[in-house]
């Protein structure tokens, strides 16, 4: 079983709502979940779609078309019929003239709701009946996304999912739901809560940002976790003030985040160059949109990997992870928290829209995490140096007040951190702290491998790319092909002489990628790791589907 369930209308028409009752109601009936939300920058109005992935194996990606459509507006009609032909019943709600066949139903939402706010409620209906289930778990459903509401809403919800659960008698259509017997997850949780309960459970203590969609879901997750987890929240001025507190929370000690987009991370280099100088811990999660500008800021995109490199005046270590699921956005919070802390030096944390917003239901996430380990000396020597030469280029760390001077200086310093001009002194700690790369590099997390064991075709993919990417190599080998897939999940540092037995001569190397350039594809021939590949882009503001990877590797075999 696979059925994916699209819910189509305006802003501010419950269509949120509407689909987060439906994913609440398929993990309570052990049903393997997989969300996609896409939604333009207005409060009102637009075209938003919520699309609902169910089946009774476990899934990783979305895929394209839908088997119950509702197009609650006419613009939800005219835009996504067409992509959708393939749909098993659709609901409109529209003057339009279409051609009549079954499985079109022209509903007045409205009437037949009872009223405009119920319409969510009215579709929930439809959905709970055309699948079999019972009204019984549909007024549970109800009650319990509208349990902090008035009782008379409950109730007069609770007669809108009634009657559309009676309306579905008339479609004609139905679908086997396949409940399955065996425990199936019932965690759920979406890229951007898992990044935040990562870094709750890690020990982060300060969290400052300025709101930019797709990060602020992290950053609204934290400020709910707030007060269980003692995390001082703060809601910055700009992105500039923002990275600049967590750069001073990280001199003080105290492990801290800040969250981003592309346009408020333009913002925040200056402060990116302050700690890679001063040598703090920071780190940013740079959640990517299509830009350049303000671009498509609801939409998802791959294109700040290089910004995310290059980022910052002047040269100094960094590491870059791209979590690829939900429970890689926990685990890796967790490891950019880690090397920030143990080498001094900045880390970025990038993910997308997709990520940011995908929800699914997982195994719940590994509550033992203790707080990092800051690696602070609580009693430094009275002649201590917070700069002092070091093999590996990372210094004893003190803390201001813990009974010696801990000078920290933007400019160039001694080892005791005192401003200097001296050419020896400033060759020497630069090579102090790009020596950290080395161990970066040492510890540089390998790719994932997946697939054929000698495979023909390699796919190369990171961060959110690597179910659906996962998918299609098993799509393509079920068709008796020799695939496999070869996903990053941290993009710098690079460690050449581990990465280049992945590829060899007889495999042909696609990279796929969601921007236009292939970023990552050029920093994998810049660090000599591969000589020739081919391209599979997105650009458009939607995620990859699995429909969409096999016509890209057709097109080359055309």
């Amino acid at each position: 079983m696979d059925l994916v369930i699209r819910i189509a209308g305006e802003a501010g028409q419950g269509v949120v709502s509407a689909g987060d009752m439906l994913v609440n109601a398929f993990a309570k009936l052990d049903l393997y979940v997989f969300t996609y939300r896409s939604y333009m920058s207005r409060i009102r109005g637009g075209l938003n779609w919520y699309d609902i992935r169910i089946s009774d194996r476990p899934l990783s990606g979305m895929r394209g078309g839908s088997d119950i459509l509702f197009a609650l507006t006419d613009d939800a009609l005219t835009v996504l019929y067409p992509v959708n032909s393939t749909a098993g019943v659709v609901f409109y709600n529209t003057s339009a003239a279409l051609q009549t066949k079954p499985g079109l139903h022209n509903i007045d939402f409205a009437k037949e709701s009872g009223h405009s706010r119920m319409i969510n409620s009215y579709a929930v209906g439809i959905v709970f009946g055309l699948l079999g289930m019972s009204k019984n778990r549909l007024a549970a459903a109800i009650k319990r996304e509208f349990t902090d509401k008035a009782e008379d809403i409950i109730q007069q919800n609770n007669e809108a999912a009634a009657r559309g659960w009676e309306r579905c008698k008339t479609c004609g259509a139905s679908f086997k739901l396949e409940q399955r017997h065996g425990r199936t997850p019932d965690f759920l949780i979406s890229g951007a809560g898992a990044i935040g309960l990562s870094a709750a459970r890690s020990g982060v203590k300060f969290v400052a940002s300025y709101p930019m969609t797709p990060a602020t879901a992290t950053f609204t997750y934290l400020a709910g976790a707030a007060d269980k987890y003692n995390i001082v929240v703060e809601q910055a001025e700009d992105e500039i003030a923002a990275v600049n507190m967590i750069c001073g929370a990280a001199y003080a000690g105290v492990p801290s985040l800040a969250a981003t987009s592309g346009g408020g991370f333009a913002l925040m280099c200056e402060g990116l160059s302050l700690a890679g100088m001063t040598e703090n811990p920071i780190v940013i999660l740079i959640a990517m949109r299509p830009g350049p500008a303000t671009g498509l800021p609801t939409r998802t995109a791959q294109e700040d990997l290089r910004f995310a490199l290059h980022a910052g005046h002047g040269e100094f270590p960094r590491a870059i992870y791209a979590p690829g699921n939900v429970e890689q956005c926990y685990q890796l919070t967790r490891t950019a928290l880690e090397t920030a802390h143990k080498y001094q030096t900045p880390v970025i944390i990038l993910t997308d829209q997709y990520l940011q917003d995908s929800i699914q239901n997982i195994e719940p996430l590994e509550a033992a995490y203790d707080p990092i380990d800051r690696r602070v000396e609580l009693k430094p020597k009275s002649d201590y140096k917070r700069y002092a030469y070091s093999v590996d280029g990372v210094s004893p760390r003190a803390l201001p007040g813990g009974g010696a001077l801990v000078v920290c200086d933007s400019d160039e310093h001694s080892e005791a951190g005192h401003l200097t001009e001296d050419f020896e002194f400033r060759v020497a700690q630069q090579n102090k702290r790009m020596r950290k790369l080395e161990g970066m590099k040492a510890e540089a997390l390998p790719p994932t491998l997946y697939g054929a064991k000698k495979p023909e075709k390699l796919l190369v993919c990171w961060g959110s790319t690597y179910g659906i990417c996962r998918e299609a190599v098993d799509k393509l080998n079920s068709c008796n092909q020799k695939f496999a897939m070869l996903h990053f999940s941290q993009l710098w540092p690079l460690d050449a002489s581990r990465l280049k037995k992945y590829f060899n001569a007889d495999c042909e190397v696609f990279v796929l990628e969601g921007n236009f350039t292939g970023q990552f594809a050029s920093m994998l021939k810049e660090q000599n790791i591969v000589q020739e590949c081919k391209l599979i882009t997105r650009y458009d503001g939607l995620p990859f589907q699995l429909e969409y990877i096999i016509e890209e590797l057709e097109e080359y075999d055309n």
